[in-house]
């Protein structure tokens, strides 16, 4: 009996030591990606949770599925025009969280290798200043059924895209 006890008091000891560790980096939930045609451009969301006691950046994004993956901000002009402007980096607070959604900040996906689809899926690396990178398997959707999600489609012919670096085939 004494040994079993013992047993379960380490097995306490063990996962409370493992619950600091998993504490720590950056958690990625709620994410979907666009539809999009091959050669277009398409944008993954989603929100990120810096569970660290230090802040944090995403500096970059890969994937396999686009020519070019870059970090975006898309923000409405003085004169109304909206703008999709590349970041060198999405800061993450301490503890903090910080939303990629359409409209504002997302991950950018530059010339599409093949079409993506409702129900398809992508892989999508995103490499932090200081955390691990994090690599997910996002959902892709059709945005016309996010409900009152900005829509940007395939059309990006009204947006000011000054500064934005394009792949050359």
């Amino acid at each position: 009996m004494k040994k079993i006890f013992a047993f379960i008091l380490a097995g306490v000891f063990l996962l409370s030591a493992c619950e600091g560790g998993m504490a720590e980096g950056v958690e990625a939930h709620d994410y979907w990606a666009r539809s999009g045609m091959m050669g277009g451009n398409s944008a993954a969301y989603m929100m990120l949770h810096n569970h660290g006691d230090e802040a944090d950046a995403v500096v970059s994004a890969s994937s396999d599925i686009a020519d070019a993956v870059e970090l975006h901000l898309s923000q409405m002009s003085a004169d109304g025009v909206m703008q999709m402007i590349q970041q060198e980096k999405l800061d993450l607070p301490a503890g903090g969280e910080l939303e990629l959604k359409p409209g504002s900040y997302h991950v950018m996906l530059i010339g599409l290798k093949k079409d993506l689809k409702a129900g398809d899926e992508i892989t999508l690396t995103l490499h932090f200043q200081n955390s691990e990178d994090v690599t997910l398997t996002i959902p892709v959707m059709d945005a016309e059924n996010m409900g009152g999600e900005m829509n940007m489609g395939e059309d990006h012919g009204s947006m000011n895209m000054d500064g934005m670096k394009t792949p050359t085939p």
